[in-house]
């Protein structure tokens, strides 16, 4: 199935107008009433939490409503559609798309993707030993560059039963495991797709499951460091990072938000075809990350206090 990735995330809400400052300042665009973009036009919906168009929400805390799939063409709706109808309700709208709950019961949305061709340059490197991606005078600190998401990377599920729902992404949808935390659950990604994940499960108790964290994709390690400290200035929670990831080798950045989930800066993921092998480790520390930073305020050598 031609699935490229998540496309939109929805949310009820009950406070619009701190989630509303919240994702602008993150450094996505509103280009319709409460929706925020990335520059290729993927992005999140906040409604208010009664809105009666949102599907229904789970029984816990999480905001999510729902997580809307972008496809190659409606082909692939239609055929997720036929593969669903057979043990489920399939809703279609005017739009084209369909909705149907998973295993799991998160409700999930399928469109022809709405993702813009974006052409944009990568972050450039100068490395010795290799042809200098900067020339001369070619600056890369720039403290007033843009620094704003370019696409919506993955989504994380906190999932009471991790076989039942990852069953439902394999064998319906198609998706394919590139790794996975033995103690946690699988990174997976879709047949359309070659990042590391669009969709990481973690097992969790009944009472927990929700959305854990929504991540974008950044230029590149300096981007998301810039973005990241913006966050920081603005008086947001850090929540874990900035640093590394060991599985999937994306760089990271997590801030709370008003959103009852994590919003996550990434960037330089790892990319994969069918000839990789899924590796299976532990869900520890040295697992978890390659390396892991603590952000502190600017600092400035100088002469030695007098005295």
């Amino acid at each position: 199935m031609k699935i490229i990735g998540p496309d939109q995330v929805y949310f009820g809400v009950d406070d619009l107008n701190a989630c509303r400052t919240f994702l602008t300042d993150y450094g996505l665009r509103e280009n319709a009433p409460g929706y925020f973009e990335a520059l290729d036009g993927t992005g999140c919906q906040i409604l208010k939490r009664d809105d009666p168009s949102l599907p229904e929400a789970l029984p816990t805390a999480t905001l999510l409503r729902k997580t809307v799939y972008g496809c190659v063409d409606q082909n692939t709706v239609e055929e997720i559609a036929a593969e669903l109808e057979k043990d489920r309700e399939v809703k279609r709208l005017e739009d084209g798309s369909i909705e149907a709950k998973d295993d799991a019961g998160f409700v999930l949305g399928f469109q022809v993707t709405i993702r813009r061709d974006i052409k944009l340059v990568a972050e450039r490197v100068n490395s010795p030993g290799a042809e200098p991606a900067r020339l001369e005078n070619d600056v890369a600190a720039d403290p007033n560059g843009e620094a704003l998401p370019r696409t919506l990377s993955h989504v994380v599920y906190f999932v009471p039963d991790v076989e039942k729902a990852e069953a439902f992404y394999v064998n319906r949808l198609k998706f394919v495991e590139t790794d996975r935390f033995i103690q946690a659950g699988p990174f997976l990604r879709p047949g359309a797709c070659r990042d590391h994940h669009t969709l990481f499960l973690i097992h969790t108790p009944p009472h927990m499951q929700g959305l854990e964290h929504i991540a974008f994709h950044m230029q590149g390690p300096t981007d998301l460091m810039l973005a990241g400290s913006r966050m920081v200035q603005k008086g947001y929670e850090s929540f874990w990072g900035p640093g590394r990831h060991q599985l999937g080798s994306n760089w990271f950045w997590y801030f709370n938000s008003p959103l009852a989930t994590h919003f996550e800066f990434d960037a330089d993921m790892d990319l994969h075809d069918d000839n990789w092998v899924s590796r299976h480790v532990d869900l520890n520390a040295a697992n978890s990350q390659l390396f892991l930073f603590e952000n502190r305020e600017k600092w400035s050598p100088g002469p030695p206090p007098e005295g």
